[in-house]
């Protein structure tokens, strides 16, 4: 069987990870230029996808024995699933590969937006070493007993509210399908969870009812002292109501490894603001998370085949 990899570069950019594994031939192509597509698939039997649009006109337009696409990440949105059922081709994704990744990552973020780290680390940069001849000029808190409120309680959701408990903190949950309260987390509204919560992180998929869900509204809901956390989906926040409300200080920060658009345009204001503290989309590129990736990914090429597919998503 051939298979087919798109966007290489993107998710070997540092050359540790080995596509052989996946089939008895594997093409590796380090971009995913539409106008070359066809001409890559056409002897193709299994496609790797990597967040590139794979739209109904390209999927129509496949041979007939590719039978099989894989999107190597969790969320498979940029596949027109419903063309490709149609069309008689299985779609998978790989979903729990960056879980315990985007659970370190939000939790770094947490405890840098509470303790003084990120200010302290700026100082230094421009050379300011006033912290270390008196007495701590920035804020220094803790989370100890402060409230998380996590919008999405599937794996990565459940992972954070682990660590949070074991920090200590208070956890409410916003979601579809609300679960039986514990003596420290409680199923709320999302109005509640907004007004409540020291901390807002979101771990929600980007769905038509979910883009912008955190809007000039929603963020209206939150505490002038709060923090906004988002490992998850750029454009589940309206980023402009976003930066209006950071430029004034309505909110106390943001933390964001995505962002609306992506890569960042180089003119945003978000790198400007010191209250922001910005990623490029890093909690899945570490190696170890990436391998994990490579293996799943292998593992649902090996069901597919053997008649018993994981991870179907359409």
């Amino acid at each position: 069987m051939k298979t087919v990899v798109l966007y290489g570069a993107k998710m070997n950019y540092d050359q540790l990870l080995d596509f052989s594994c996946l089939s008895e031939e594997v093409t590796v192509y380090d971009d995913a230029d539409e106008t070359k597509l066809q001409e890559r698939v056409k002897d193709c039997d299994i496609l790797i996808t990597k967040e590139n649009p794979v739209t109904r006109e390209m999927i129509n337009a496949f041979p007939e024995r590719l039978k099989l696409i894989v999107e190597a990440g969790t969320g498979y949105n940029n596949i027109d699933t419903a063309a490709a059922r149609e069309k008689g081709i299985t779609v998978c994704n790989v979903p729990a590969y960056s879980s315990e990744g985007v659970r370190e990552m939000t939790v770094m973020f947490l405890l840098m937006l509470s303790s003084s780290m990120h200010s302290q680390v700026t100082m230094l940069e421009r050379g300011d070493k006033s912290n270390f001849s008196r007495c701590l000029s920035v804020p220094h808190n803790e989370v100890y007993e402060k409230t998380l409120g996590v919008i999405g309680e599937g794996r990565i959701g459940k992972l954070v509210i682990d660590t949070a408990l074991h920090l200590g903190m208070k956890v409410l949950v916003y979601t579809r399908t609300p679960k039986e309260d514990t003596e420290n987390v409680k199923h709320v509204s999302l109005e509640e969870l907004l007004k409540e919560s020291d901390y807002v992180s979101l771990h929600c998929p980007l769905t038509p009812a979910t883009k912008y869900l955190i809007n000039k509204d929603t963020l209206a809901l939150m505490k002038p002292t709060a923090f906004l956390i988002n490992t998850s989906r750029g454009p589940l926040i309206d980023e402009k109501a976003l930066i209006e409300v950071l430029k004034e200080r309505r909110i106390a920060g943001a933390a964001l490894d995505v962002q609306e658009e992506e890569p960042l345009a180089e003119d945003s204001p978000l790198f400007e603001l010191d209250n922001v503290i910005l990623t490029p989309h890093i909690g899945w590129k570490g190696v170890d998370t990436r391998r994990r990736m490579v293996s799943i990914l292998k593992e649902d090429i090996e069901a597919y085949r053997k008649g018993a597919a994981i991870n179907v998503v359409n």
